[in-house]
Formats: C-alpha cells, sequence, structure tokens
C-alpha cells in the first residue's frame, strides 16, 4: 500500500475534527530508507532491555502483558520524548482512523486544534460548523473533554476524544483568554461542511447593539475559510468578480483561517507576486536542502490597495500567504498576531500496518521569520476584546478600511 503512496503537501500541523482532509502541513508518503545504529553515540540500549525484563519478571498481573502493546507503548514514549505535539505513533487502529480522516469523512465538531505554550488550543471554529455556534472561539485552552484532562494529551489525541459520530455530544472544558474562570461548553457533532469562501461589498458590523454597515467605498472583500483543493478555482472566480466590481481595492480575510494545501496557498499568493518570487521557504534543520516554493507568476495587479486581515485563528496556509504578502511589500496585515503553526510533517510507514508521523521541517517566511516561533505580527496590530465580539464589532475590519482610505 505505501510503496506507491503519493506524497501530498499540506501545510501546517494541527488536526482538524472533522474527519476531514485538513491534518495541516504533512507529508503523506513514502519512507526514505533509514539506518541507524542502535549504540549511536552514548545511548546505552541495554537499560531498555533491563527494564523490559523487569517488567515481565515483576508485574503483578504479568499474565495480561501483551508484548505488542509493550512495544506500541515504547515507540509512542520515544515520539513524546520529543516534546513535539505532532509527532506520533499510529497503532493499527489509530493509523486506520488516520487514512479514513485524510480520505475525507466529514463527521466531528467542525474546528482545528494545536498546542500553545503545551496547552490544547482552539486554532479556530470553522463557519457555520457545531463548534462555532456552540460559541467556540479561537484562542480557546481546552483543559478538559469530557471527563479526560488533556494536560498530557498530544494533538491526535485529543482529536480522537473530541470527534464521533454525528447526533452525539462531546463536552468541552474551556479557558478563555482574559477570563478567570473556566466554562464548559457542549458540542453535538454532526456532519461538516466545509466552506471555502464568500465575498462582500457590504460589511455590517453592530455598535450599541444595533446594526450598522461600514462604507467599504471602492473595497472588495473575499473571506477565504481554508485552503481546500478547489480554493484556487474559487478564489480565481472571485477575483474575476473584483475586477467587473469596478472596485479598486482589495481586503483578503484570513480570520479564523486553520489552513489546507500548500498548493492552494502557493496559487492565491501567486496572483499578487511575479513569477519566481518566493512564497515560502521549507527548511530541514540542515538535514537536506532547503526547499524554496515561488510564485507561478500570475502577478494579474499592479500596486494595487491592499489589506489582509489576520487573527489568533489565522494559521499554517494562513500564515504563509499573508507572510509571504508582508515580506514582499504587496499588501498590510491587519488584525492579531497568528497562531504560529507551521512545521511539516511526514507520514513514515514502520511495519505494514503502523505509522509514525513526525515533524520534517519548519517553514520561513520569505525573509526567513520561522511561522512556528510565535506566528506573525501583523502592520497595524488591532486588540480585540471579549466585549466587543459579544456586541459584533468588527474592528480589525474597521481597522483595514480605514488604512484602506
Amino acid at each position: 500500500m505505501y510503496g506507491n503512496f503519493k506524497k501530498i503537501l499540506i501545510v501546517g500541523s494541527g488536526a482538524l475534527i472533522v474527519l476531514a482532509a485538513f491534518f495541516m502541513g504533512a507529508y503523506f508518503g513514502a519512507s526514505k530508507n533509514v539506518v541507524l545504529s542502535p549504540n549511536n553515540g552514548d545511548v546505552d540500549f541495554d537499560e531498555f532491555w533491563d527494564a523490559w525484563g523487569i517488567v515481565q519478571e515483576k508485574y503483578v498481573d504479568s499474565e495480561k502483558i501483551e508484548e505488542k502493546d509493550m512495544v506500541y507503548g515504547a515507540i509512542a514514549g520515544l515520539l513524546k520524548s520529543l516534546k513535539d505535539p505532532y509527532s506520533v505513533f499510529f497503532t493499527p487502529e489509530e493509523l486506520k482512523e488516520f487514512e479514513i480522516e485524510i480520505n475525507g469523512e466529514f463527521e466531528g465538531v467542525g474546528m482545528e486544534v494545536g498546542i500553545r505554550k503545551n496547552i490544547l488550543t482552539v486554532v479556530a471554529p470553522l463557519k457555520s460548523t457545531p463548534a462555532e455556534k456552540a460559541g467556540i472561539q479561537a484562542g480557546d485552552k481546552i483543559l478538559r473533554i469530557d471527563d479526560v484532562p488533556t494536560s498530557d494529551l498530544s494533538v491526535d489525541e485529543a482529536v480522537r476524544l473530541i470527534r464521533g459520530p454525528r447526533g452525539t455530544e462531546v463536552k468541552l472544558t474551556i479557558l478563555r483568554n482574559g477570563e478567570e474562570e473556566t466554562k464548559m461548553i457542549s458540542v453535538t457533532r454532526d456532519v461538516i461542511k466545509i466552506p471555502s469562501l464568500d465575498t462582500e461589498t457590504k460589511i455590517v458590523t453592530k455598535e450599541n447593539g444595533e446594526e450598522k454597515r461600514l462604507d467599504t467605498g471602492d473595497v472588495f472583500v473575499i473571506r477565504l475559510y481554508n485552503f481546500s483543493s478547489d480554493s484556487a478555482n474559487n478564489f480565481r472566480t472571485a477575483l474575476r468578480q473584483f475586477l467587473d466590481s469596478g472596485k479598486r481595492k482589495l481586503i483578503l480575510d484570513l480570520r479564523n483561517n486553520p489552513g489546507g494545501f500548500l498548493e492552494a496557498a502557493v496559487d492565491i499568493s501567486s496572483w499578487f507576486l511575479p513569477q519566481g518570487e518566493t512564497v515560502v521557504i521549507e527548511n530541514f534543520g540542515g538535514k537536506e536542502p532547503e526547499k524554496i516554493h515561488r510564485s507561478k507568476g500570475y502577478d494579474l495587479f499592479n500596486n494595487l490597495p491592499m489589506a489582509v486581515l489576520v487573527n489568533k485563528g489565522s494559521a499554517s496556509a494562513s500564515e504563509i500567504v499573508a507572510g509571504a504578502l508582508q515580506d514582499h511589500g504587496i499588501a498590510k496585515i491587519v488584525g492579531e498576531k497568528t497562531f504560529g503553526k507551521g512545521s511539516v510533517q511526514e507520514l513514515v510507514p514502520l511495519t505494514r500496518n503502523t505509522s509514525i508521523k513526525i515533524t520534517i521541517a519548519k517553514w520561513l517566511t520569505p525573509k526567513r521569520q520561522s511561522i512556528s516561533d510565535g506566528g506573525l505580527t501583523p502592520d497595524a496590530e488591532v486588540e480585540v476584546k471579549s466585549e466587543d465580539l459579544e456586541k459584533g464589532r468588527d474592528l480589525i475590519m474597521e481597522k483595514a478600511l480605514e488604512i484602506l482610505k
């Protein structure tokens, strides 16, 4: 099966809880031949075998021991020692579930999670999903999943607890930024339909509880919700609408966009960059030469007044596009600091039915800023408070319109 498993580049490093093909930033492909000496460096593997013998000899329920489970546990422990929540071991059952996910089963709650400062954190709820409707917000820290503490869970372990069949319920104990008390939010799982994008020429916000229409003037807005396989074509259609509208300025809204396919990020960036310009750099930590992903050079616009909106839910592919346009001076980035999710994973077959998903590279912007190291800092930072969200006021959009005017 794995010998002909095609490599697919995807951006980021989290896990989307919709059972969809959005395991951001993974290389899914056949493994390279790697040979390591069991006595490499100062490692004494006798300790491991001594521990193995002690367990078999001393453990009170030794007759219940499954040696296969001991091996799986040792491998999982090896990956956990990396302190990288995106490097994990898949048992046969877990690998089967993972393959279902990347083949596009769409049941879950509709949000992506990642690890930020060693805490399981919501990257972004997707538009019109159970997670968004239940009130989950980007940046929410998930402390418990039902009755299970998340402090020692990897991203994949957390995902397996959160997802489930349509109609079932999961209880999430969350801590929101700026609040001292935790809250428990129940989310009913459903079939998830992932939106691609919307376009707008009129923006409605709220002020003092009443709806207020923002004057967009000659600004056209494209809201991109993810970087799916059809995002590039949909974006091309949206740009055609922009040109037909007679508007002369553009806002690309990437807020709460958790990412998706690298190819879509490169394609969308190519509408604004000359051919050959760097979109993103793939850095392998010196193990192999860097790989530079370059613009295809559609470069349709010249001196286009443009702003890109981001927040703490903008991750991976969103950060690649925003970082490229920022570094090349194409657009002003407006909003909050982004999530900072820019590592690449490769799915490496270990046996016929087990695999390791391991981080092999990091994304760097054209000016070599590591996306993983704290995310992107906007040109114009906007502080968004809980009360503004509750009132429905869109301060980031207001700031972008102000800048473009």
